[in-house]
This record gives structure tokens, C-alpha cells and sequence, in this order.
């Protein structure tokens, strides 16, 4: 009978759905300017399908204290606002939680603002989990992120590698073309010093008067033998 009863209690708890872990997902840090609007994201990520029981709930904590208050909350497909709060007519929900999304949107942002705002959801029977935060700053100007900046100096880093070896290659392509242009040049110098080396040097004045001289002693000659 003990054992009937055992194996009974066993088919029973086996065909309870059993609760698994919720992962939530938020931004780390977001920056905004005063006057502007923010998107604050939320999602997660479970094993089961999206239930009809989802909810959502989002609460601030601003900086400097130690208990955050509750700003928001989806449940019941229906979502309801903090009547009371800093965000009362500011906020806005603008998820999707049949697609797991249940961001928010803040409104006319001030420097009272600057805070850390914590989801959480959960996905009947996935109830387990653990909330995630993500940190607003309000600035008058969005300051440069670091990111943006290491990215800057990579750029300029590898613009100047490139222009570097741009130069390398040029400089070696004009002595190239220099040393071939002196080679060639040379060729040329000693083909034009041996063509008159060939030729031989002109004949001066006083050989070419001699050669007319003996001409024309030839010619004479050559008359009286005629004679």
C-alpha cells in the first residue's frame, strides 16, 4: 500500500510543470541630455513559451539613496503607472510582452533623473530569476564614451601606418626611377663617345690646306704627264 502510494505521489509531481530559471536583460548605462526622451529596454529569455501571466516591473532607485520605489508594473495583459511618482506623467510603456519586451520610454528628462532603474519579469511558471538594472545619466551635453575615443585614436593610428608605408613604397619607386634614368643616361654617354671615337676627330685647317696643296700638285703632275 506504502509503495502504491509513493509511486502515486511520484506520477503526480512528474506531471507538474516545473519552474525554470528567467534570464532579464537591460542596457548597462544610458546617457540622455536634458529635455530629451529615453528608452529604457527589457527583456528576457526563457524555456517556455511566452504565458499569457507575463509581467513586467520596473523601479528606480535615484542616486544618493538607498531604497529604490516602484514606477511601474505590467500584469494581467494590462499595464499601471505609479500615480504618485517622480514619473507619474512622464512615463510610458511602449513593449511588446508577447514578444518578451517590456521597455519603457521617460519623458522631458531632468538631472533629478540620474538614477538606477531595475527590471524584472516573469514567465509562468519560469519565476525564477534576477532582476536587471541599468544605470541613467543626465547630462546638458553627452559626453564622449570611451569607446568612441579608443576607436578615434585606432583610426588615426592605423590611418598613419598607411600613410607611412604609402610613403616607403613611393620613395623607393622614385629611386628606382632615378637610378634607372642615370643608367640609361650613361648608356647613352658612351654610345655617343665611342660612335666618335669611330669617326674619328675632324681634320684641322692647316692638314686641309696640306691636303689641297698635295691635290693639287697630283693635278698638275698628272697635266704634265698628259703633255
Amino acid at each position: 500500500m506504502i509503495s502504491l502510494l509513493t509511486l502515486a505521489s511520484v506520477v503526480l509531481l512528474a506531471s507538474v510543470p516545473q519552474a525554470e530559471s528567467i534570464v532579464i536583460y537591460t542596457g548597462w548605462e544610458r546617457h540622455a541630455l536634458v529635455g530629451s526622451d529615453v528608452r529604457l529596454s527589457c527583456s528576457f529569455f526563457s524555456w517556455r513559451w511566452t504565458s499569457e501571466d507575463v509581467t513586467f516591473s520596473w523601479s528606480y532607485r535615484p542616486d544618493g539613496a538607498k531604497d529604490p520605489i516602484s514606477i511601474f508594473h505590467y500584469a494581467g495583459g494590462s499595464p499601471y503607472l505609479d500615480n504618485k511618482g517622480p514619473f507619474h506623467d512622464r512615463l510610458e510603456f511602449v513593449g511588446n510582452p508577447a514578444r518578451r519586451d517590456g521597455s519603457i520610454i521617460i519623458r522631458n528628462l531632468d538631472f533629478s533623473d540620474n538614477g538606477t532603474f531595475t527590471c524584472d519579469a516573469k514567465n509562468p511558471p519560469d519565476i525564477v530569476g534576477r532582476p536587471s538594472s541599468v544605470r541613467l545619466l543626465v547630462f546638458e551635453k553627452v559626453p564622449v564614451q570611451a569607446g568612441v575615443i579608443t576607436g578615434a585614436i585606432i583610426g588615426v593610428v592605423l590611418g598613419l601606418l598607411v600613410l607611412v608605408v604609402v610613403i616607403y613604397y613611393l620613395m623607393r619607386f622614385l629611386v628606382a626611377r632615378r637610378v634607372f634614368t642615370l643608367s640609361v643616361s650613361k648608356k647613352k654617354g658612351k654610345g655617343k663617345e665611342g660612335s666618335q671615337q669611330k669617326q674619328g676627330a675632324p681634320p684641322s685647317a692647316e692638314q686641309q690646306a696640306r691636303l689641297k696643296a698635295s691635290a693639287d700638285k697630283k693635278k698638275q703632275e698628272s697635266r704634265r704627264d698628259r703633255k
